[in-house]
Order: C-alpha cells, then structure tokens, then sequence
C-alpha cells in the first residue's frame, strides 16, 4: 500500500509540473491525452475560453480497428483521427499534454499518430 501511495505522489507531481508550463489558446490548443486500462481519450482545449474544440477516443473507433490490433495501434489511429479533425476546424499547432503519464507506449502513439497526420506538436 505505501508502494502505491508513493507512485501516486510522484504521478500528481508529475502533472502538476506539466500543467503549471502548459497552456492552450484558440491558434494552439492543448492536446490533452487520458489514459484508462481499456481506451486512450484525446482532446483539444481552449483553456482561455475553457472548451473542448475536438475529441477522439478508442471508444469512437474500437469496432473499426479490428480484433488483432493492439491497444498501442488504436491509440495512433486516435491521434491521425483526432489530427483530421483538428486541421479540418483550421487549427494546425497544438501544445502536447501528457499529464501524469510518462512519454511512452500509448501516450507516445497519440503524438506520432497526430505527427503523422500533419499536426505540429
């Protein structure tokens, strides 16, 4: 238990540090990525205004994708999918937010995903 109280602390320091340098506007918006056991969430925010311009998520695409693909590929499927509908709203430039998550497997897919599909990060 004191292990998992550990991990939490480091995990709210970790998103406190990266949510105190990052902010969005209505030109770059913050590309917010949530991570649960079973789907990747994604959004774009306005924080000047406090709304979410645009939303992708495993949810949304999970029967498309198939059986045999991995959680790994659906979450870069989420960032190309969330890319088109950022570049189809006019916006081209997001601000990455990770959160507390550590640049790495999902979290990192989202980002080459939206890279791929010709947002600048």
């Amino acid at each position: 238990m004191n292990k998992k109280k550990n991990l939490n602390k480091i995990r709210a320091r970790r998103a406190g540090r990266t949510r105190v340098k990052i902010s969005g506007t209505a030109e770059k918006p913050r590309l917010s990525v949530f991570r649960s056991n079973r789907y990747v969430y994604a959004q774009l925010i306005d924080d000047k205004r406090g709304h979410t311009m645009v939303g992708a998520s495993t949810f949304e695409i999970k029967k498309a994708a198939g059986k045999d693909s991995t959680k790994t590929v659906q979450a870069e499927r989420i960032g190309e999918e969330l890319a088109k509908k950022a570049l189809a709203a006019g916006v081209k430039q997001v601000v990455f937010d990770k959160g507390s998550y550590k640049y790495h497997g999902r979290i990192k897919a989202v980002a080459e995903g939206a890279k791929k599909s010709g947002l600048k990060i």
